[in-house]
Formats: C-alpha cells, structure tokens, sequence
C-alpha cells in the first residue's frame, strides 16, 4: 500500500513519518521528496528516510535522470516510489509551490 502526504515544511514532515511508524511502516519504507535537490538530501539525512536509487528505478532510469529536467527526475522518482503517472505529476506542481512530499510504501 502507497500512502503520499503533503506538508509544508520538515516540522510537520517529521510528525508525519512519526505517525507513519507508529501505523506499521519503517523509515525504509518512507521518502520524502523537495524541488531543491540540496534541501531534499538534507531533510532525508535529517529524518533518517529512504532515498529513491537504483534498487527502486533500476539502472536505466537511474541513468537517465542524470540527463533529464529536475522535474522529470522527480517524477519518475515518485513513480518509483509507487505513485502513479498522474499522482507524480500533481505531487510535482506541490514541490513547485515549495511543500514537500512524502511517500510510504510496504
């Protein structure tokens, strides 16, 4: 099961993947995502959450994000992640408006 949440900043992030935990899910099982690459790496680091690599996308989708607009990256990183084309798209228009994105999947 894939459950996304919307939030504006990395408190409210943080009482969510609190809330996630205690529903069953680990913090391998939960990303997070922000427009801004150096803001996403850091609040992943801070709150312990699970980056989208290889093991999720593969290799060649890996590869190819290396050559792609950062949106399309994030798209196809939060498909990966388990939303579908559609929910990617909308969660992508909420990181332009700078929330940030989580994504718990089992």
């Amino acid at each position: 099961m894939t459950v996304k949440k919307t939030v504006e900043n990395a408190v409210q992030a943080k009482q969510e993947i609190d809330a996630l935990v205690t529903q069953g899910y680990t913090h391998d099982d939960i990303y997070i995502f922000a427009h801004d690459k150096k803001r996403s790496d850091h609040i992943t680091d801070a709150l312990d959450t699970e980056a989208v690599g290889m093991k999720e996308q593969g290799f060649l989708d890996s590869m190819k994000n290396m050559f792609v607009s950062r949106g399309d990256e994030l798209r196809s990183k939060m498909e990966a992640a388990g939303l579908t084309t559609g929910e990617a798209a909308t969660a992508e228009s909420e990181l332009d408006q700078g929330k940030l994105v989580l994504i718990a999947k089992k």
